[in-house]
């Protein structure tokens, strides 16, 4: 990571709201938010592999990160990250991975960005459902553009509304299985300047059929019976 980066990451991280009490503000936001953020490019997970690798680093790397003094302890990153509003840390890490790559819906050609649901590992709860994150991917760096939640009183096609409405569409190919095949996913896509493509399964099956009886036609653009060399 240049000094440029960092300090740009750095800046950028500053403009998130600080969710702790003035008194317990001995060790800058920007600077433990930067710690995690680093600690999870180098595969870290957890809260005592973190401290543990950060508390390894050279203290040039302390002060690089933003620390005036040794770092804190397991808790307090623990605490933060507890009261910390995820999507202001998203958006702002969002901003940050779009300004360094260019990710800017600007770029030559079309742009391809595959939308998909996962459910996270170690996130189910007695009684309740584990996390299932919707998200945006770039196909050209692999970065998520964004995400949000599946809440248990939705669906992904719904989430996906929610998610397109963060999203610059312009010049922009969503690419999803079939479960976003839906008319107001479509919709949303197109009345923001960008095209889909998406599969049809029987999850549409007026739909899934008119498709097969359209390539089963000899006359069709796509047909394996079409004559190869045939004009269009």
């Amino acid at each position: 990571m240049s000094p440029a980066r960092a300090g740009n990451l750095l800046t950028i991280l500053s403009q998130v709201p600080d969710p702790r009490e003035r008194k317990g503000r001995r060790f800058t936001l920007p600077a433990m938010l930067a710690a995690v953020v680093c600690g999870i490019l180098c595969g870290i997970r957890g809260y005592e592999p973190l401290v543990e690798w950060l508390h390894d680093l050279p203290v040039d790397f302390w002060h690089f990160l933003g620390f005036t003094r040794r770092p804190p302890k397991k808790d307090a990153f623990r605490d933060l990250l507890m009261k910390l509003e995820p999507e202001l840390l998203e958006q702002a890490l969002s901003a940050w991975i779009s300004e360094d790559l260019g990710l800017d819906g600007e770029q030559d050609g079309v742009q391809g960005v595959s939308i998909d649901g996962k459910t996270l590992c170690g996130t189910l709860k007695p009684f309740a459902r584990a996390v299932h994150l919707l998200s945006a991917v770039d196909h050209r760096t692999g970065c998520v553009l964004s995400q949000c939640r599946v809440d248990e009183k939705t669906n992904e096609h719904k989430a996906a509304l929610e998610l397109l409405r963060k999203l610059v569409l312009d010049g922009r190919v969503i690419v999803g299985d079939a479960i976003f095949c839906q008319r107001e996913v479509c919709q949303e896509i197109l009345e923001n300047g960008g095209d889909y493509v998406l599969a049809v399964k029987d999850n549409q099956p007026g739909l899934h059929r008119d498709i097969q009886l359209e390539l089963a036609a000899p006359e069709a653009a796509f047909s394996p019976l079409r004559p190869a060399g045939a004009a269009g």
